[in-house]
């Protein structure tokens, strides 16, 4: 049975990173990250264009993490605090006890082992706290970055997308990580 009772945010620590709630401070960096070029390209998603946006955007997480909908992190290196990513799990499935997870990370930060620290943390907290059976992830076929992400961290590749929390991934390739029995 899934745990989603997010009261209390988990604060998750790695060697170098905080992975946080997002708050009222995170604003201008958000709208840097979701208006991105590079963060963007393999997203399919509207851009952020101005800081209500952003902030509106905020309150949608917040929102949603007290309603158990989701869980979205703010990922900050120790010694700053200042928002570099975001990751997530969200389109969580509770009759299959399964999540979709999402990350991005500022381009200046990418190719230092970050994100990976990040993800095999949420990973572990979703297997071990949330009690997911199975965790999900939509990428580009393209996004190489992302795609070594999740098969280093033994995601498969969903090739008859058994696992989309959607109905129709589109162009994204499905990726999935099924805990064992």
């Amino acid at each position: 049975m899934l745990h989603l009772d997010f009261e209390l945010f988990p604060v998750l620590e790695t060697d170098r990173l905080i992975l946080r709630h997002l708050n009222i401070k995170d604003a201008n960096n958000i709208l840097k990250l979701r208006s991105d070029e590079k963060v963007n390209e393999f997203i399919d998603r509207a851009k952020t264009i101005d800081l209500e946006a952003a902030l509106k955007f905020i309150e949608k997480i917040k929102k949603g993490i007290n309603e158990n909908e989701w869980i979205y992190w703010a990922i900050s290196l120790k010694e700053t605090e200042t928002l570099i990513g975001t990751i997530c799990f969200w389109n969580i499935v509770t009759e299959k006890d399964m999540a979709e997870t999402g990350y991005e990370l500022f381009p200046e930060f990418q190719g230092k082992g970050l994100m990976q620290e990040a993800f095999a943390k949420i990973i572990d907290f979703g297997l071990h706290k949330m009690n997911l059976k199975i965790i999900t992830a939509f990428t580009h076929p393209d996004n190489e970055r992302s795609k070594r992400l999740l098969e280093k961290n033994n995601f498969q590749l969903d090739k008859e997308n058994r696992f989309a929390s959607k109905e129709d991934p589109g162009d994204q390739s499905v990726y999935y990580l099924q805990q064992s029995f």
